[in-house]
């Protein structure tokens, strides 16, 4: 395992940002945005608890990243909620993105160092202690 400096860094990166989503602009809905792409797609009944509950699984993600439990599943994970979240997002509701269609560039990037972290700099299988 390369678990070195640039490896903590990132993790660190990597787990704020599903953090800050999760914390503050799902549950504590300082970013109204996420809660209006919520009530665009599921419906606008459905928008304060859906985006609720996706704050706290990306909290929960967060938590995950930080314990570096089976960093390739975690990886895995990451990148198809990501691919899947934002194709939904390009199809759907591209006008409330932050940069409209140019998000996917940034989702991209975001994969790839997600996925350059979980299967190059952390690829064990199993729990890290």
């Amino acid at each position: 395992m390369r678990d070195n400096g640039l490896s903590i860094a990132i993790s660190i990166f990597i787990a704020s940002v599903w953090l800050i989503n999760g914390l503050f602009c799902k549950v504590l809905n300082l970013v109204p945005r996420h809660r209006q792409i919520v009530s665009e797609i599921l419906g606008e009944e459905y928008a304060p608890l859906f985006t609720t509950l996706i704050g706290f699984a990306e909290i929960g993600m967060a938590v995950w990243i930080f314990t570096g439990w089976w960093p390739r599943l975690t990886a895995a994970a990451q990148i198809t909620i990501i691919a899947t979240m934002n194709i939904l997002e390009f199809i759907l509701v591209p006008d409330l993105l932050l940069w409209g269609h140019a998000n996917s560039l940034f989702a991209l990037l975001f994969i790839l160092l997600i996925g350059y972290h979980g299967f190059y700099l952390k690829p064990s299988l199993k729990p890290v202690v």
